[in-house]
């Protein structure tokens, strides 16, 4: 769960370290307010946008198991760990 929270988030970042990327090799300062202003509104919708395309790419192709879950159980004294069947 941690895993598909942190790729959330990197994904929502990652438009703004782009961004931070093209104000360093356009020699501008990235720490710089005025450079933001006008772009921290299209940089947060684009990384909405990645980051609620992958949760749709992944409902679409995330493996499915077919079947009863079996929880785990005991059986001759050994944990048999949960399983689909």
């Amino acid at each position: 769960m941690l895993r598909a929270i942190i790729e959330e988030v990197l994904l929502f970042v990652l438009p703004f370290c782009i961004f931070a990327a093209y104000l360093v090799v356009k020699r501008r300062n990235p720490l710089d307010i005025a450079h933001w202003s006008r772009h921290a509104f299209l940089l947060a919708v684009a990384g909405l946008v990645l980051a609620i395309g992958l949760l749709v790419v992944e409902g679409f192709v995330a493996k499915r198991d077919r079947g009863a879950y079996e929880p785990p159980h005991m059986e001759n004294g050994v944990l048999v760990p949960g399983r689909f069947r």
